[in-house]
């Protein structure tokens, strides 16, 4: 009987891995989550505390957060309509993986541009 190799499959590991990054992958998710969480929560404090994003690509993000359950979007009806942004009890969830990251990526900033 020929010898046959058992690998063991990193599925269980990759697939919950590749859905965290379908929800906060790309450049602008992570930053407006962290906008959000240091207290910006109108559209335009938002917007002019991420150097770069565009009024569209905002939106378009915002609202793929809300759908995620990451943040709220709450509509005041007075005049004029005042809309904010908070984020829902559920983006604590996150706060590990952020700083997790924080963490790791000054540890490699400092081993790639250390003597």
């Amino acid at each position: 009987m020929a010898n046959i190799k058992k690998y063991h499959s990193c599925i269980c590991t990759l697939k919950p891995v590749r859905d965290t990054l379908d929800v906060i992958n790309g450049k602008w998710k992570l930053p407006i989550i962290i906008s959000i969480g240091v207290g910006n929560s109108r559209y335009t404090e938002i917007q002019n505390s991420i150097s770069g994003i565009t009024p569209k690509v905002l939106a378009k993000e915002l609202k793929e957060l809300e759908q995620h359950k990451l943040i709220k979007r709450n509509i005041t009806p007075d005049y004029p309509v005042k809309v904010t942004y908070s984020l829902e009890p559920y983006a604590d969830t996150l706060q590990p993986i952020i700083y997790a990251l924080e963490d790791w990526g000054l540890k490699h900033r400092c081993k790639l541009f250390s003597k």
